[in-house]
């Protein structure tokens, strides 16, 4: 028995190594391929999250694009920028200082330098970038059959390369390159091109400002047509000949401008609500966080109180706001008794709003024309006032007061935002009771009944006589 066991022992332990023998090439071809994997993602997140010093982007950053590179700044897009240089090559085409600085049309620049616009602006610089590297061989040739060729850029818009039809200079959609493979680097490449790129979306968007197609006051059918200076309905006015007078005097129309709205408005509950108040309220909110400075302000119209839900049903409805915006440095001043009573932050900011669409050029022209102007608020029935001071326009009066600091923050045509460096209050007006102190009623005269002419005459005859003694009347 113990020999069989033996026996049994030792086969089993030779199939056990046999065993081990065969499974051992496996293991050792499995484990560094799962090395190599771990080792391939760990350096791919090191990447993703560094940009090498060499690396195209830090080129840009250093090159003699410096308009380009502040823009990119501007726009918010380093963090993007540097997740696509980690993950692929990149080209950029870069353009030249002298196209930004002097070519390029100053109300289009003023429009991608607004905060509002911060998406076009980005639409357009990414469209001067493209993940892949784009080599000197990539343009058609001269006499190649495909007279153009086309490329994904980050702004997922399609940029064309082709040849100058005369010059046979090389192109990108519509500027050439003067300057090809200026920076190169082992993640990307620069190419100069003589001018800017403006992808279609942001020509549409561009005119639809300053058209204000997307913002202009329609007039729906059946809304009825308020007077601005009354908050009255209007009646239908009689047809005015040619050459006959004005229906309104010149003195109303001499009226204040801040009392005027620029266009009618539809009125409250309305059949159509040609405008999205909570897409404006949305897009001002959003402006005054990428603005900076405003951070209070726009905590207390979303989370502390229900005035950006608000103010949004009031635009959709039709009506326009101008919001005098307390900055950060104001904000921080308001004590704690003042903002712990009951309905005090909705009070405080009500008094901040005028129902008025204002610019802060309007607003300095009303108060150098007129001195000081009164403007109605939401928190009826107090007003703000506004006067001229040191070349700008001061609201409230004394301590509570605050000059206009950062203007046209937001001015869509219906919510207007200017940025103030003070909290306002209205006066309070108090009654005193003055003590009256009595006063000695003066003692009255009785005066004696006077005497007609015609007894005054009988009491002096019978006075000669000497009976005047014995008449009552004559004493």
């Amino acid at each position: 028995m113990g020999a069989r066991h033996h026996i049994y022992g030792s086969f089993i332990s030779t199939a056990i190594s046999i065993f081990l023998l065969l499974l051992l090439p496996h293991l050792s071809l499995s484990l560094p391929t799962s090395a190599r994997a771990a080792a391939s993602t760990t350096a791919r997140n090191s990447t993703s999250g560094q940009i090498n010093s060499n690396s195209v982007l830090v080129a840009l950053l250093d090159s003699h694009y410096t308009e380009l590179a502040e823009l990119v700044e501007k726009a918010l897009l380093l963090h993007t920028l540097e997740d696509v240089v980690g993950k692929h090559n990149i080209t950029i085409f870069a353009p030249q200082n002298e196209a930004l600085e002097r070519d390029l049309d100053p109300e289009f620049k003023r429009f991608l330098l607004e905060p509002r616009n911060l998406k076009s602006l980005q639409t357009l610089l990414l469209f001067h970038f493209v993940p892949t590297r784009v080599k000197p061989d990539a343009w058609p040739g001269q006499g190649s059959p495909m007279s153009e060729r086309h490329h994904r850029t980050l702004s997922r818009d399609r940029l064309r390369l082709s040849r100058h039809p005369l010059s046979s200079d090389k192109v990108v959609g519509t500027a050439r390159v003067v300057r090809e493979n200026d920076v190169v680097r082992p993640d990307g490449v620069i190419h100069g091109i003589e001018r800017l790129l403006v992808p279609q979306s942001v020509v549409e968007d561009f005119n639809r400002r300053r058209s204000l197609s997307s913002i202009a006051a329609v007039l729906p059918t059946g809304a009825p047509d308020v007077d601005p200076r009354t908050h009255r309905l209007k009646k239908p006015a009689a047809p005015v000949l040619a050459g006959d007078p004005p229906v309104l005097s010149i003195f109303d129309a001499l009226a204040p401008g801040p009392s005027l709205a620029p266009a009618p408005a539809p009125g409250p509950g309305g059949p159509h609500h040609h405008f999205d108040g909570e897409a404006q309220v949305k897009d001002f909110i959003q402006t005054l966080l990428h603005y900076g400075g405003y951070n209070e302000l726009a905590d207390i119209l979303v989370n502390l109180t229900s005035l950006a839900g608000e103010v949004g049903r009031l635009v959709s409805e039709g009506y326009v706001i101008t919001v005098l915006a307390p900055n950060d440095e104001a904000m921080a001043k308001l004590t704690a008794e003042q903002l712990s009573e009951p309905g005090a932050p909705e009070q405080i900011m009500y008094y901040h709003m005028i129902p008025e669409y204002q610019t802060e050029e309007s607003m300095y022209n009303a108060v150098r024309r007129f001195g000081k102007v009164r403007y109605d608020t939401l928190r009826l029935p107090h007003k703000v006032s506004a006067e001229e001071a040191d070349g700008s326009v001061k609201f409230g009066q004394g301590d509570e007061s605050g000059y206009l600091f950062d203007p046209d923050i937001y001015t869509d045509g219906r919510i207007s935002v200017q940025g103030i460096d003070g909290v306002l209050f209205p006066l309070e007006v108090t009654n005193k009771n003055e003590t009256a102190q009595p006063t000695a009623r003066p003692a009255k005269l009785v005066s004696k009944p006077r005497r007609g002419k015609l007894l005054e005459v009988a009491c002096r005859m019978l006075g000669a006589f000497g009976q005047d003694s014995g008449f009552a009347a004559c004493q």
